[in-house]
């Protein structure tokens, strides 16, 4: 079992940039401003040979009402009560604050191995705050850059140090859990809801909008099945997402979506089916994820199986990709409905990993065909032959046909209708790919058997070469057309002297040596390089 060290602090020294440099991954987001972690945040991380539960805290504040402050303060002393070694962080540049000193009394209290950090120590500045570092009562503090990686060999051993007496029990992993994430619009009551599941205030909530801002997951056990639940920020319409931060969290929330098994899509009963809602259904309609529809705030509607058929006929008519998804109505405040969730989630995750037979799939593209045949485009029929399952999650077919290119979009919409419910897939994304049932391999002169050596024209290539040159052998020497072929073809003409005549050069270069006639009374000369001239006797009169 890996150690449990919380990272805690007061706001902005860099709690979550050492925590995604152990964890190897930008998870928590990192800003200028102070207070951009709100909640605690686990992941598993390492130094070295060591494997890490980390926590990454939200800034220390000493506040004790019920404001937001005071509230991320408590989730704070809950990170210390459940680690097992505490790294405490100050900033180097700027010394021991008053802050600093009030954490670090509420420090002693806990009586867990304390590491103290002095980050921001890659300036030359940073020396004297971590001299001041020794008042704080911690004993060395390790200095170290979060953001340049500076110390984690000192890091390290401080940690293996502070470890010895700490008592790590061994288990075995446990099963790979559904990941299971919560998505909607702020203040739909994600957080309020996940804290209701488990039990307990894990995630800070409140009546503000946007508390949440990094993707938090939780861990639990429902009916023996190992869940990850994940908390999300909430989206809002992009045109209304300007700053910097936000931007970041929805991205966050993305991600989850992306990584995510099971969403839940958090809507308001009075506001429900938004232009943002049916954007986020869409969204992880088009990740291939199951989706789990739940009208939020139930306990608070007059005329509950009016309100509840309506919302599923809105559901059907405006996002038909996804017909038979899960609803769930339900109160996260007062627990009203919250009973009928996990059941349901369960069953939609359970659809998004089903595996269909082959032949039962064979089977029904017959009978699906003979009930509705395919089109004939530019007046040839397009064939279906045969289609299988290739993966699950999402459910996903490939299609072999003939033209598969030609087959139109609503005739693959009526394929897709049909596996969904003759295969009881309800609500599930499902994926179908159309392909060609094979190439002609004869098509542009393609090998018929073997290896395909030459392709096309090249295929003959060695026997036209060799045609070729016979016929640049019978080209005749003579002056003419043919001679004048081949010195453009670069060929260096062969010529032989006349039979009966005594050839008869100068031995001076650039000379030309008479020969014999012409064909047509002149004088044929070949110079000593090669070159042949042919002219009139005598030259023409004037």
């Amino acid at each position: 079992m890996a150690l449990k060290v919380a990272i805690v602090g007061r706001p902005n020294v860099g709690k979550s940039t050492l925590f995604n440099r152990l964890v190897g991954k930008r998870l928590a987001l990192v800003d200028d401003r102070p207070g951009v972690t709100r909640d605690r945040r686990y992941a598993d991380g390492n130094i070295g040979d060591m494997d890490l539960t980390l926590i990454d805290t939200a800034g220390y504040e000493d506040v004790t009402d019920e404001s937001l402050e005071a509230r991320m303060r408590e989730q704070t002393e809950a990170a210390l009560d459940d680690a097992e070694l505490i790294l405490f962080m100050m900033d180097a540049r700027e010394g021991v604050t008053s802050l600093d000193r009030i954490f670090a009394e509420r420090l002693r209290k806990v009586h867990k191995p304390i590491i103290l950090l002095a980050n921001k120590s890659e300036s030359r500045e940073s020396g004297g705050g971590v001299g001041e570092a020794h008042a704080l009562g911690f004993g060395e503090p390790v200095a170290i850059s979060a953001e340049h990686g500076e110390g984690m060999a000192d890091l390290y051993a401080a940690i293996v140090a502070a470890s010895q007496d700490i008592f790590i029990e061994e288990i075995d992993e446990p099963d790979k859990p559904i990941r299971i994430a919560v998505i909607g619009r702020p203040n739909a009551g994600k957080s309020t809801l996940i804290n209701r599941l488990i039990g307990d205030d894990r995630l800070l909530t409140g009546p503000e909008a946007g508390i949440t801002r990094d993707s938090i997951s939780v861990d639990w056990t429902f009916e023996g099945k190992n869940i990850r639940l994940i908390d999300t920020a909430g989206m809002r319409r992009k045109a209304r997402v300007q700053e910097k931060l936000e931007k970041l969290s929805v991205a966050d929330t993305i991600r989850a979506i992306t990584f995510a098994e099971v969403v839940i899509l958090m809507m308001d009963k009075d506001d429900a089916f938004d232009t943002q809602d049916l954007q986020l259904a869409d969204l992880v309609e088009r990740e291939g994820r199951a989706l789990v529809y739940v009208a939020s705030k139930w306990d608070l509607e007059e005329e509950p199986q009016a309100k509840l058929a309506k919302l599923k006929a809105m559901a059907e008519d405006k996002l038909p990709q996804l017909k038979g998804s899960p609803f769930v109505a339900l109160s996260s405040h007062s627990g009203r409905g919250v009973e009928r969730l996990m059941p349901a989630v369960l069953q939609a995750y359970d659809t998004w990993s089903v595996k269909v037979k082959t032949k039962d799939l064979n089977t029904w593209l017959s009978m699906a065909t003979q009930r509705h045949p395919p089109p004939a485009v530019d007046g040839k029929r397009i064939k279906p032959k045969y289609i299988a399952q290739t993966k699950a999650r999402p459910p996903t077919f490939v299609l072999m046909a003939s033209r598969a290119a030609s087959m139109p979009d609503h005739y693959k919409r009526y394929l897709v209708n049909s596996i969904r419910e003759s295969f009881d897939l309800p609500g599930t994304p499902i994926r179908l790919n159309v392909k060609s049932s094979g190439d002609n391999p004869y098509v542009d002169g393609g090998a018929k058997s073997g290896p395909e050596r030459f392709k096309g024209a090249a295929k003959t290539a060695p026997r036209r070469i060799q045609k070729a040159e016979k016929a640049e052998e019978r080209l005749s020497n003579l002056p003419g057309k043919a001679l004048e072929q081949k010195a453009k073809a670069g060929i260096k003409p062969k010529v032989k002297p006349l039979g009966g005549l005594k050839a008869s050069a100068s031995k001076k270069s650039g000379t030309n040596a008479i020969v014999g006639k012409g064909a047509r009374g002149g004088a044929r000369q070949v110079s000593r390089s090669g070159r042949v001239r042919t002219g009139q006797k005598g030259g023409a009169k004037r």
